[in-house]
């Protein structure tokens, strides 16, 4: 049987979000005697692929370039180059279809919201299979009303994120992957808490809280920084600080900009502090005392994982796919939505109880390997590809 030829498609810029780090870490662990990857990146205002080109040049991977072809997109992320639906269906869908025929390609896997939007269609037309991975809410317009018709394969990054209102059944078609992760070896923490604390100026017994992601209103926030002065409250011998290590992706959702607001109005303004992407992140994660997921709908947020191998405890909302994460009191605890107190509660019985912090952290690197290695996630893709295969040459391809 020749290689597979898989097309994954992003859109080239500064945002390098969960989504691209495990599709990327797929293409890398991919058997090349089996598959052809390709990655492509959309180059929307000539800019160039950008710091996300560079990342994955970084992973020693390559990638193609796909100029002077807009896109459509959702209405949370348009901006003044997306085009209309017309304007896509008779320019944008077209090329795209062209370009999956001239490439002859098997397999198109998309990973976000705009790329399943516009490549889910021209996969079609073109007769390739279409895998549609779904890392968002399950109530999501594009997974409950366009991948039950055009979608072969629906992977999901957790149970909860299964598509909630499909207008046709897709059981049968949905698989749960959870997300790869690359357990390495643990940085170090004291010289890199040494270099943050010098960084935001605190004390050598200062307790550091951190929010890892983008500043968007899925990930609350706002909730963070509530949920920093609860803790300011709650450990009133400490210096405690809330740091944010991400950026607010959307223009019509400056968050950065009404967190700090809103810290100021509590007034610890001077305790929070927006330290922007980092990469690699492991050194300032490893660093901090606590990491808090305020997120609501978060179908399965990478932190968790990350925070738990490096041995930082997690305090995450009841909600979403954090359930499936975290063992409430075992490996992490969970509170309730949008009850700052609750959080702070969580983080001043875990600094007063040594012994149950230390054994929680145990618990939760436990297995992390065994479910959420890079090997059991590659294995499980290269499966669904491999099942995608006999009919993947065939001009409008059944929907099984």
């Amino acid at each position: 049987m020749s290689r597979l030829r898989i097309l994954l498609p992003f859109v080239g810029g500064k945002t390098i979000g969960g989504s691209h780090i495990s599709a990327l870490k797929l293409v890398a662990g991919l058997d090349r005697n089996r598959f052809k990857p390709t990655v492509l990146l959309h180059d929307l205002d000539g800019s160039g692929p950008g710091p996300l080109g560079d990342y994955i040049h970084s992973q020693g991977l390559e990638f193609r370039t796909l100029a002077d072809v807009a896109i459509i997109a959702p209405s949370h992320s348009k901006t003044e180059r997306s085009i209309s639906v017309g304007t896509y269906l008779t320019r944008t869908l077209p090329a795209l279809r062209r370009f999956l025929k001239e490439g002859a390609y098997d397999i198109v896997h998309t990973n976000d919201g705009r790329m399943h939007v516009n490549w889910a269609a021209p996969a079609r037309l073109a007769g390739c299979r279409l895998l549609w991975h779904h890392r968002e809410d399950p109530k999501g317009f594009g997974v409950n009303t366009i991948a039950p018709f055009l979608a072969n394969r629906i992977v999901t990054v957790s149970n909860f994120a299964r598509p909630a209102h499909p207008l046709l059944p897709v059981r049968r078609r949905t698989h749960v992957v959870y997300s790869p992760f690359e357990f390495e070896e643990q940085p170090d923490r004291v010289a890199a808490r040494a270099a943050l604390l010098k960084e935001i100026k605190a004390g050598e017994n200062a307790f550091l809280l951190g929010f890892f992601g983008s500043l968007v209103p899925r990930k609350q926030p706002i909730a963070f920084v509530e949920a920093v002065a609860e803790t300011i409250k709650a450990l009133p011998g400490r210096e405690v600080h809330g740091l944010f290590f991400g950026e607010a992706i959307l223009p019509h959702a400056p968050l950065d900009r009404e967190a700090l607001a809103l810290a100021e109005r509590l007034g610890i303004g001077k305790h929070i502090h927006l330290m922007g992407f980092r990469r690699p992140i492991n050194g300032p994660m490893a660093a901090m005392d606590a990491t808090v997921v305020t997120a609501l709908n978060e179908p399965f947020g990478r932190t968790l994982i990350e925070a738990m191998h490096l041995g930082v405890p997690v305090i995450a909302t009841r909600h979403g796919g954090n359930i499936e994460a975290i063992h409430d009191g075992k490996t992490g605890r969970l509170v309730p939505v949008g009850d700052p107190r609750a959080i702070a509660d969580a983080i001043m019985h875990l600094e007063s109880d040594p012994e149950n912090r230390a054994a929680i952290v145990a618990e939760a690197r436990a297995n992390l390997i065994s479910r959420y290695g890079t090997e059991r996630h590659i294995e499980q893709l290269s499966q669904i590809y491999e099942d995608l295969a006999p009919a993947s040459r065939t001009r409008f391809p059944a929907v099984t």
